[in-house]
Parts: structure tokens; C-alpha cells; sequence
């Protein structure tokens, strides 16, 4: 669960407007639906928010201080960090002096051509295939009643309502996904599988299990012809391309950008020499990861404890903050350094810049709503950063 981050915020900002409970099948991070037959975990049951918030402040002393974080907290109007003159804690580089390698800004071909495929698949229609065996790898739609001694069970069963399952991906009990492949659609045969002794009914566990299925049909995505009529159909109401050369450009244009940003922070703002990070920072970076957590454990019903067990390998939150420690070291760094190109280049983010930012962006419709979440400082934050990335973007040589 842990990736590398520049600003956590924006990955709290996407996981609270994304993040939701699961369908049939469990993935390795998340939990399995309960009325799944192949779940392997307990069910954590419903516990009410400020149950979890008291069990985790029983038990780890940083949530108190996670739970009375504001996004906002320590932010200027500026979305500069507050009482911070960047300028004095950081070695700024000579921007106009940085020159981009070519092999940044140049984009192969083929890779233009296989991302457009992407975005064309994703827009493809799907065919329901009736007339062949299911294979390994084949997204499939099936029904399935479990019994066990004869006896249906509790969580066993599809109930009619269908469900899609793809064979090689989705995790299920051991050994029930396989024996599909070979089957054909319409075909009605019996899946043999033991419940595993993680399943959420203790009394079932190590017991052997027979799944009456049905394949209905395997489903599989057409590519389609792309033409000029199928781009402005598909892509110009989101991204404006009316034409595959328009779609190709822009998607060329993309990769570049998308390139040129990860150079800018990976080889400049990363590594940019800063001579101390005030506590504040480092205390913000560890109370916005905790309530990320907090938040997650919440939205899956569970205690903070359960969660980080489960999903994050993690036996205690203390564990969890000292593993993340040198990570959020280098986000407030890295913040640091985007104030202090802001600082000597006069960059600040005026409020009317915002919701243009978050809907063209994050699709953020119910900007109110999303402002008394945030609060405009954080979200001011977020756009700095934007605007500092464009404005280097501007002042450096290409190669």
C-alpha cells in the first residue's frame, strides 16, 4: 500500500472521493464481499465510526492528534506552509540553467500507438461468447449454489443475480476459478473446492463444499476500427478529440508532459539539497497519513487494528508511522523546495483558480462541499504545486 508520494494530500484527496466497498471477488488489498463463497477473511461486522476512533485512541497514542487534523492546518491563504520562509531552509537550483535530456521529452512512437490502443479498449464493446470452452484468463459471467452435506449455506450462492469472474485474477478459494476452464457456456457442472480456515464462518472452515454452476456466457472486448467517427464519439465530450490525428497528438502530448513531470520531481525537486524541515511539517505528513488510515478502516467497517493487520502487513500503527517515517521526511522536502520556487518566483494561488483546477482534474462537481472538507489552503496547496511544475516547465532548456 505504500508508494512513493510528493504530496500525501493529493493521495488523500483521491481516496476519499474513491474509496468504497468491493464487489464478489477479494483482491489482495481489499476486503471480499460477504456474500461472496470464496471470501478467506472474517467478516469485521458494522462498527460505528466512533467506536473505531475510541478503540484506536485507546491503543495508539498518535490518533488523538490524527483525529483532530484539518487538512487546512498550518496553510496560508497562499497555500505556503504558514510562519515558513522556504527561501532560508532550501539550496535553490538556477532554473534557467537545468536542461531536459531529450530521451525525456521524446516519446516513441510505439508507445503512442499502444496507449491509444488502451484508451480504445477501454471505450470497446464487449461480446458475450457462447460457442467455445472458457480459458484461462477469460472474464466469465456465472451463477453458482453452494451446499454443504447437501445443505446450502449462508454466503454460497449467487442467488440467480449472476456475477463476473476473471480467471487468473480475481481470488477466490483455491482451485474454484479453475475449474471453470474447459467448461462451456450453458454448460451446468458441480466445483469442488474445501472452505479455507479463514472463512468468515468458523463452523465451515476445513470443509469440503460443492458449487452447482452455470457458465452463462464468457465475455470478451472487441477492438474496434478506429476512425474519425469513433474517436469524436467515444473521446470528444471528455478530451475534445474529434479525430485520430487529434487523439494521437494529444495523447503524445500527454506522455511528454506526464515524462517532463517525473524528471522535474524525481531528478530536480527530490533531490534539491534543504538544510532543515521544521517539526510542523514532519507532524502534518504523520497526522494526514493517520487519518488516511483511519479514514480506510472506517469506510471498511473495521477497527484501525483489523485493517492494518489485514491490508498493510503492519501489527501496530507506531510500526506503521516509523516504516512511512523517511518517506514523509522527503514529501516535506519536497514541499519545501515547491515553496521556495514559488517564494522567488512571485507564485501564489488565488481562490477563483481553484475550481477550475478540481473539475478539470478530479471532476470535482460540489466544489462547496468539497471546500468545507479541505478548506481553501489545502486545496490552494495542490495547485501551488501545479503552477511551480508549469512554471519550471517554462524556464528550463530542452535537449
Amino acid at each position: 500500500m505504500k508508494s512513493s508520494k510528493t504530496f500525501l494530500f493529493l493521495l488523500l484527496m483521491i481516496a476519499a472521493l474513491a474509496i468504497s466497498l468491493t464487489g464478489c471477488s477479494k483482491s489482495e488489498d481489499e476486503p471480499a464481499a460477504q456474500d461472496s463463497p470464496v471470501s478467506g477473511d472474517d467478516d469485521p461486522g458494522v462498527t460505528d465510526a466512533s467506536e473505531i476512533s475510541d478503540n484506536a485512541a485507546a491503543n495508539e497514542p498518535y490518533v488523538a492528534s490524527a483525529n483532530a487534523f484539518n487538512f487546512s492546518d498550518g496553510i496560508d491563504d497562499n497555500g505556503y506552509w504558514k510562519d515558513v520562509r522556504a527561501l532560508d531552509l532550501v539550496e535553490l537550483f538556477d532554473i534557467s540553467a537545468v536542461t531536459i535530456p531529450a530521451a525525456v521529452h521524446t516519446i516513441d512512437p510505439a508507445t503512442v500507438e499502444s496507449t491509444i490502443m488502451n484508451y480504445v479498449r477501454e471505450t470497446a464493446p464487449a461480446e458475450q461468447i457462447t460457442d467455445r470452452p472458457v480459458a484461462d484468463g477469460d472474464m466469465v459471467n456465472i451463477d453458482y449454489v453452494g451446499t454443504i452435506d447437501g445443505v446450502e449455506f449462508e454466503g454460497g450462492s449467487t442467488q440467480g443475480g449472476g456475477t463476473m469472474v476473471t480467471i487468473g485474477v480475481d481470488q477466490y478459494i483455491e482451485g474454484f476459478l479453475e475449474q471453470l476452464v474447459g467448461h462451456t457456456p450453458g454448460e451446468t457442472f458441480d466445483i469442488n473446492v474445501t472452505i479455507p480456515d479463514t472463512y468468515e464462518s468458523e463452523e465451515l472452515r476445513g470443509k469440503d463444499a460443492v458449487f452447482v454452476t452455470i457458465v452463462h456466457y464468457i465475455s470478451q472486448t472487441v477492438d474496434p476500427e478506429l476512425t474519425d467517427a469513433y474517436v469524436a464519439e467515444k473521446f470528444s465530450a471528455q478530451y475534445s478529440w474529434n479525430t485520430v490525428a487529434e487523439m494521437r497528438a494529444g495523447i503524445e502530448e500527454s506522455l511528454k508532459a506526464r515524462s517532463i513531470d517525473g524528471y522535474i520531481n524525481d531528478e530536480l525537486i527530490a533531490t534539491t539539497p534543504v538544510s532543515s524541515v521544521p517539526a510542523a511539517l514532519t507532524q502534518y505528513e504523520t497526522d494526514s497519513m493517520v487519518k488516511y488510515y483511519l479514514e480506510s478502516a472506517n469506510a471498511y467497517q473495521m477497527t484501525l487494528e483489523d485493517f492494518l493487520d489485514q491490508f498493510v502487513n503492519s501489527s501496530s500503527l507506531e510500526e506503521l508511522i516509523k516504516s512511512y517515517a523517511d518517506m514523509n521526511a522527503q514529501s516535506s522536502k519536497e514541499s519545501l523546495v515547491v515553496q521556495a520556487i514559488a517564494e522567488e518566483a512571485g507564485i501564489v494561488v488565488a481562490s477563483d483558480e481553484l475550481q477550475p483546477f478540481y473539475y478539470a482534474n478530479f471532476n470535482v462537481e460540489d466544489f462547496e462541499t468539497f471546500v468545507s472538507i479541505y478548506g481553501e489552503p489545502y486545496l490552494k496547496q495542490a495547485v501551488l504545486k501545479d503552477k511551480v511544475n508549469k512554471y519550471i516547465k517554462e524556464h528550463v532548456i530542452y535537449e
